[in-house]
């Protein structure tokens, strides 16, 4: 009798679990402001706020397609030769910068890498220090390893 009941266990389990395989489940977009709430709609926004982007992607569309050198990381300077790493860990460490050309006062700097950051001036760009791209040692070593 135990094998039996074992026996019929299994069975259903398989059967449950074979057959929801190949059922997908359906989604349901509900529109927010269409629920009825008690109070005012709560998602009622101004235009402003209808495009809502974070401090990120602002920042991003900013400095296009440049190197900002306040807030840029080590691993962005490997698009160009000679900076990585050795020159890119000098710009980093001793940002922020008020303008481009302040890069080239950098202590310690050759004339050889001197000449790369000469050549390379108009791939970057200065923007105020945001506190999302500079916190902890992310400029240093963000975690992508590619």
């Amino acid at each position: 009798m135990k094998k039996l009941l074992r026996f019929f266990t299994i069975f259903a389990l398989v059967i449950g679990c074979w057959a929801g395989l190949g059922l997908t489940q359906r989604a349901h977009a509900v529109s927010l402001t269409s629920v009825a709430f008690n109070s005012a709609p709560v998602l009622a926004e101004t235009a402003a706020e209808a495009e809502f982007r974070n401090r990120v992607d602002k920042k991003l569309g900013q400095i296009a397609n440049k190197i900002d050198l306040n807030n840029t990381n080590l691993r962005a300077f490997k698009r160009f030769p000679g900076m990585y790493p050795n020159l890119g860990a000098k710009i980093v460490k001793n940002a922020p910068y008020q303008k481009v050309e302040d890069v080239l006062e950098i202590p310690g700097l050759s004339s050889r890498q001197k000449e790369i950051l000469q050549a390379n001036l108009d791939e970057f760009t200065v923007t105020p220090v945001e506190s999302a791209f500079v916190e902890g040692d992310d400029r240093i070593n963000n975690g992508i390893y590619r």
